[in-house]
């Protein structure tokens, strides 16, 4: 059996463009990481800590449910690890955190009592713990968390405003195969969390003022407003209003404090304007997966509801109001390969994808990509609880510069800097793997 090390040193070998952080960090994203105990916290009141705790902000991000987790469930573990040093000499990584006990890599302290990564049973990395924001340390006045109600992810750079818990794409038929936003509510319900469905406008705002009154040093830079599809009506308003009347709030409360950004369906012009006059800067409609046959498979509601050509027509329609660059839809890399019905080799698999790169790039818009976590609920997260082979992450990496340098572009707007030992975006590696800009 081929060591894991043996693989990731065989990768950075054969692909020495690609930044070793980023090899280790896809690694890290598409198997999760185990931690010792002596790598979580001792606190029982989460914000009395110093450690800044796992929020699970929308998803849960991990390869086992809650009760699976033992002590990583009772103690939570950091929201994000940085890597630095070690035998690959890694320069500062920031790596979402996924939790998988069956990981082969591994969080502990060492003999020194400081904590590392280890692989393989060899320490591969030193790791540094995000520190407990002054802000995550005040409660609302309705006595909940700003942790609840307006967590902040990358190193503090972004607000994450879940404010829809749930997707009205519900059940077998309906659902997005490789999404547990619904079980990630149910199972916080059911373990007595706070987890709010639907966040109140005012509490927003409440929790946002704290962020601002106490983030001195400025880290928080963007917020963005997300959560589950809206085909009906939330509250008596459409996708568009609903989440439309939390940016027209911020922004007027908060006049260009943060760059507000919006990750919802790919919706008709119309609603697409009417979140620009809401005072949003950037779209994300997510495209999810490029293949047709996939796209199908894999989201059925999105199927059924718009379709993948009159989604992709809209991202280009939306590009119209925003401007390319500010339209920057997600796919969720790896999907292309889930068993029973995804390509079998990871050549297919680069092709179909950056076949849809190039769609999109070659008309302005940049898209940005989620490194799938194959939670064990979801269809394909039982299916395939490995992901993804890493060579096609990493080769996905590598495709994504080619296309985006030969279309003239650069890295999208609001995801903090670029460039190996700078990037701050967590959940994949491809801020990582551009080069810096100034």
């Amino acid at each position: 059996m081929i060591r894991r090390t043996d693989e990731v040193e065989d990768l950075m070998h054969r692909f020495p463009h690609v930044p070793r952080e980023a090899v280790i960090k896809e690694d890290l994203l598409r198997g999760g990481i185990a931690f010792d105990e002596s790598a979580l916290t001792d606190s029982a009141n989460e914000a009395s800590g110093e450690v800044k705790p796992k929020s699970y902000f929308i998803f849960s991000f991990d390869h086992r449910t809650l009760p699976e987790l033992g002590e990583a469930a009772l103690r939570r573990p950091p929201e994000e690890i940085v890597l630095t040093g070690g035998p690959y000499e890694l320069r500062r990584t920031v790596v979402s955190v996924r939790v998988n006990p069956s990981s082969p890599y591994r969080v502990a302290a060492g003999e020194d009592g400081m904590l590392g990564l280890y692989l393989d049973g060899r320490r591969i990395a030193d790791v540094g713990l995000p520190p407990m924001p002054e802000y995550y340390r005040h409660t609302l006045s309705s006595g909940k968390s700003v942790m609840e109600v307006a967590p902040t992810i990358q190193w503090g750079y972004l607000i994450y405003l879940t404010v829809f818990r749930v997707c009205q794409y519900f059940g077998a038929k309906e659902e997005c195969q490789y999404c547990d936003i619904n079980h990630n509510w149910r199972q916080h319900k059911a373990a007595g969390r706070p987890y709010t469905g639907v966040k109140d406008v005012e509490e927003v705002l409440e929790a946002l003022a704290i962020i601002d009154k106490y983030d001195t040093t400025g880290a928080s830079t963007a917020y963005t407003l997300t959560g589950g599809a809206v085909t009906s009506r939330v509250g008596g308003k459409d996708e568009a209003d609903f989440y439309g009347q939390y940016a027209q709030a911020i922004e007027e409360r908060f006049p260009g404090r943060w760059i507000g950004k919006v990750v919802a369906q790919a919706l008709p012009k119309a609603d697409v304007q009417r979140f620009k006059d809401y005072g949003i800067q950037i779209y994300h409609p997510n495209y999810e997966v490029w293949d047709k046959r996939l796209f199908e498979l894999y989201c059925p509601g999105k199927e059924r509801y718009v379709g993948r050509d009159e989604w992709h027509r809209r991202i280009l329609d939306s590009a119209e109001v925003f401007g390319p660059r500010n339209v920057i839809p997600n796919f969720v890399a790896g999907v292309e390969m889930a068993e029973p019905f995804g390509f079998t080799t990871v050549d297919e698999a680069i092709a179909s994808t950056t076949e849809g790169l190039e769609y999109f790039m070659s008309r302005g818009i940049t898209p940005r990509f989620t490194t799938w976590c194959p939670e064990p609920t979801t269809p394909l997260g039982k299916a395939n609880p490995e992901g993804a082979p890493l060579e096609y992450h990493i080769r996905l990496l590598e495709a994504y510069r080619a296309t985006m340098e030969a279309n003239g572009l650069s890295s999208p707007p609001g995801y903090g800097p670029a460039g190996p030992g700078r990037a701050v975006f967590s959940v994949s590696s491809f801020m990582d793997s551009l080069p810096a800009e100034d």
